[in-house]
């Protein structure tokens, strides 16, 4: 089990309130602030405290006691300088790692030259996403590494059925290295799986792969 972090997420709007949940859902420890009391009652069940304050305001996070937080998260996008004041305010509290999230290209420059460590853009990222998986339909989920490549799960397309790995030469033929095999949905993945492995009708690869393969997916992983 990971060791237990403690993490401050500003701002409570979905994409700050389903972090919240799922950093809590992991055993760690989150402080969730939002000037919304709304916003702070809807995740006060799951989060260790929900604090209505105003993260603008250096003194109002000093109060609270962030400084001891492992990572944060600015999760207001919208607003360009709320985010930039809760980015400096996090920086000055000495926070090692901040993550923020921007509506656009320009948001993420800014935040990221005030000291933003990350900087996420869940529109187009989630976009991109559905866009890969609408080029094939063998593709079940996929995480983008960086500009280069992307960890995906893909069905096993039928052409593949019945040939081992070595034979298949995935590397050389399609740009991608097998990390495992699942063998159906609801089983756990089986890590590193043996060259010689054959593969079978139902079976879901998970694989890193060169994004550049995602132009031409439809022909490669044509059933």
């Amino acid at each position: 089990m990971s060791e237990m972090k403690q993490y401050v997420i500003l701002g409570l709007g979905i994409f700050g309130s389903t972090i919240a949940k799922t950093l809590s859902q992991y055993n760690h420890e989150v402080i969730a602030i939002d000037k919304d009391l709304a916003c702070v009652d809807r995740v006060s069940d799951f989060v260790t405290q929900a604090i209505q304050a105003d993260f603008t305001a250096i003194d109002q996070l000093r109060a609270i006691g962030i400084q001891d937080c492992d990572a944060a998260v600015v999760a207001t996008g919208s607003h360009l300088e709320e985010s930039i004041m809760g980015v400096m305010n996090l920086r000055e509290l000495g926070i090692p790692f901040i993550m923020a999230k921007a509506k656009n290209k320009k948001y993420m420059r800014i935040l990221q030259k005030i000291g933003a460590d990350y900087v996420v853009r869940p529109e187009k990222e989630m976009g991109e996403r559905v866009a890969k998986k609408l080029v094939s339909r063998n593709i079940i989920d996929l995480i983008d590494i960086d500009d280069d490549y992307s960890i995906v799960e893909i069905a096993a397309p039928a052409k593949w059925v019945g040939k081992t790995l070595k034979a298949l030469e995935l590397r050389t033929n399609y740009g991608i290295n097998v990390l495992g095999i699942r063998k159906n949905p609801k089983e756990h993945l089986s890590i590193s799986p043996d060259a010689f492995y054959t593969i079978e009708a139902n079976d879901q690869l998970l694989v890193i792969a060169d994004n550049k393969i995602f132009k031409k997916f439809e022909s490669l992983f044509r059933i």
